[in-house]
């Protein structure tokens, strides 16, 4: 496998952190949260925060907004990460796309295990609904990594309630056995412990709302259009294209696109990435098209 050389740099800079079992989780999140502050971010007609029956949210309005509401799930393992970590990207996400986005703060463990994260979720989709103002918009919802998970839950778990849904290298697969697993570099033990973090009880892993490929036929044939985007060089890849091949046979409308030369986490780093701006605008792109 070969990566761009951006890529191949910032599997270099990674490969010189400790493992993720030997790491203080509140020292990462404090380290990430001041890495985010020092983004460069682009200006949004409005951001606000909002509380979701209980649920930390945060609105972003660009100013030349069409009509809808993208529901947006952070990526971090569930472990890491929150709405202060994903405002540079939500912001570009929100310009690209013309929508309103509403990224959610959802709860993460290890204080908070499976299943708050997707049922912080469904308290947020349950709230929205019954907006004076965004419960009429059409909705779609977003994530990336272990958003993506969350994301495909909240639309199995409320079918009929997005116009689509947009995947970008979902973390789906607890058994962490495909192949792209054994690329050299992985991550595999990083992966287990974001598994293991985020189950409450081992029966957890073959809950389909744990593990969305677990899911059967028929939810997610009913599932709505679909994006996926993997990257060549993440240990997902694997799960992620059985993902949208299953959706193909299934029925759904499903588009799936895979980002050469490219790794975990390239689309949060837009100016890092050339890469991650193609995708928003494929984002912007699809959305559109089932608006």
């Amino acid at each position: 496998m070969r990566l761009f050389p951006r890529a191949r740099q910032a599997v270099e800079a990674d490969a010189a952190s400790p493992p993720l079992a030997e790491v203080d989780i509140a020292a990462v999140r404090a380290e990430a949260r001041r890495a985010a502050q020092a983004e460069p971010k682009e200006q949004v007609a409005e951001v606000t925060g909002l509380d979701a029956d209980g649920v930390p949210c945060r609105l972003y309005t660009p100013a030349d907004v069409a009509e809808g509401v993208i529901v947006h799930l952070h990526g971090g393992g569930f472990v890491f990460n929150d709405i202060e970590v994903h405002d540079a990207a939500c912001r570009r996400l929100a310009n690209r796309t013309r929508l309103r986005v509403l990224s959610v703060d959802y709860r993460r463990p290890p204080e908070h295990r499976f299943p708050a994260a997707p049922d912080d979720v469904d308290t947020v989709v349950r709230w929205l609904a019954g907006h004076p103002l965004l419960g009429s918009l059409p909705a779609y919802v977003h994530g990336d990594s272990a958003g993506g998970n969350l994301a495909l839950v909240a639309a199995l778990r409320n079918p009929g309630r997005f116009r689509a849904v947009v995947l970008v290298y979902p973390f789906l697969d607890p058994t962490c056995a495909s192949a792209s697993y054994a690329v050299e570099g992985g991550w595999k033990a990083d992966a287990e412990w974001y598994w293991a973090q985020y189950a409450a009880d081992p029966t957890d892993r073959t809950d389909p709302d744990f593990a969305p490929l677990l899911a059967d036929d028929a939810r997610l044939a009913a599932l709505p259009p679909t994006l996926v985007v993997s990257a060549e060089g993440d240990i997902l890849v694997d799960e992620d294209e059985e993902l949208a091949h299953r959706l193909a046979e299934l029925g759904v409308e499903v588009v799936a696109f895979r980002a050469v030369g490219q790794v975990h986490g390239f689309w949060r780093h837009g100016p890092v990435f050339p890469a991650a701006e193609s995708v928003m605008a494929m984002t912007a792109g699809f959305l559109t098209q089932h608006g």
